[in-house]
């Protein structure tokens, strides 16, 4: 008999003496008001999981979780009114350095298995942002355009576990090149990006530290063509044109002089035509075309960050409060991605939120029951009824 519930079994995930140490860091329990840093976290995680609409729902949740407290590191419910002062007040900073921390945790440096690219033997970092949209009279501080208000999340997610290593939320008016600039590479990684980021004196700075980029050409970008290749067997697999080029005017200057690869593919599903442009010469035409393709990896996680946690709708209205639930909700993400890999069935992320959600104070044996979620039907006797005899 377990005595412990699912949702007290994933706090355990996460490593005390690091949150601790974190506390101590920004000294995040001083004037706590009575809302420990700790009960802050739990609060938070609960509302993501729970899917609570507001403060009200997080502090009545936890209240019904009688006898079940002291295993979760907190000594009594927090009231509503704290919820929202500490959600103000709390330095977001300390559940950012957590999600990091967790993330450099070595129960999640397991390699991961590669879906694609299996022949390609570098770091691959996907790049965008996404735009969350606020009500304009309450958020006031989040500049979009004239009668809209919006958060925007300015991601670089690592393509092996598909988690972000680097984050960060401003106002929607901030547009993804501007801070492309904040973003650092490891020597001889490919990055993937769409045509938001493209800036050619930014992608010839990638070029001089030994990164790679592949992205999409933007419709008016002016080049001369140096060489062409185009074969029927090209055509076949979908590659239409395999150009090398040099950019023209303005955007010459800005990168360099260099010559670029243009890869023209043609979608046989749809029938468009898509121009790919990097900065490498050796990979295979069809090579290009996939390691663009894993890009909507990105988009992915923003639909499972917007969809299975609570982040498309705030508990609290502040700058601050808003970037504490979307890195607590980070952090949520990550412990539920550590699950998948964890457990022997192969769980789709969006049936594991359900099954948390409605089992979230359930006791049962959370690792037992994920690894064997479904009871396995017998087979029936051979002798038929008359088995029993």
């Amino acid at each position: 008999m377990v005595n412990i519930n699912v949702f007290i079994q994933l706090l355990s995930l996460i490593d005390r003496d690091i949150f601790k140490k974190l506390v101590s860091k920004y000294n995040s329990d001083k004037h706590h008001k009575g809302l420990n840093s700790w009960t802050h976290l739990v609060s938070m995680l609960f509302c993501h999981l729970s899917c609570s609409d507001s403060v009200r729902d997080i502090s009545n949740g936890l209240r019904s979780t009688t006898g079940n407290m002291n295993h979760m590191g907190i000594s009594r419910a927090p009231c509503k009114s704290s919820i929202s002062y500490m959600n103000e007040h709390r330095d977001h900073k300390l559940f950012k350095d957590l999600y990091f921390a967790l993330l450099d945790n070595p129960w999640n440096k397991e390699p991961n298995q590669r879906s694609e690219l299996r022949a390609l033997k570098r770091k691959v970092y996907l790049m965008d942002a996404s735009v969350i949209p606020l009500c304009m009279s309450i958020f006031d501080w989040a500049k979009f355009r004239s009668n809209k208000r919006a958060a925007k999340l300015h991601t670089v997610l690592d393509y092996d576990g598909c988690l972000p290593v680097f984050m960060e939320i401003t106002d929607g008016k901030v547009h993804e090149s501007k801070k492309a600039n904040s973003f650092s590479f490891p020597k001889g990684s490919v990055v993937v990006m769409d045509r938001g980021y493209v800036d050619f004196k930014w992608m010839n700075m990638l070029d001089s530290n030994g990164s790679f980029f592949v992205t999409r050409s933007k419709v008016n970008m002016k080049y001369s063509v140096i060489k062409s290749y185009e074969s029927d067997s090209m055509v076949e697999s979908g590659i239409l044109k395999d150009q090398v080029i040099t950019l023209s005017g303005e955007s010459a200057k800005r990168y360099g002089g260099k010559k670029l690869r243009l890869v023209h593919v043609l979608d046989s599903t749809t029938g468009d035509e898509y121009e790919f442009l990097t900065n490498n010469m050796q990979w295979k035409p069809a090579m290009v075309a996939m390691i663009y393709k894993q890009r909507w990896q990105i988009e992915i996680f923003f639909k499972h960050l917007k969809q299975r946690l609570k982040v498309t709708s705030f508990v609290g209205t502040s700058q601050n409060a808003v970037q504490i639930q979307i890195w607590t909700a980070l952090i949520g993400i990550l412990l539920l991605k550590y699950i998948q890999k964890k457990v022997i069935y192969k769980w789709n992320l969006s049936n594991l939120v359900s099954f948390i959600r409605m089992n979230i104070f359930v006791k049962i044996d959370f690792w037992l029951w994920a690894n064997d979620p479904f009871i396995k039907k017998k087979s029936p006797d051979k002798n038929g009824q008359f088995g029993v005899f």
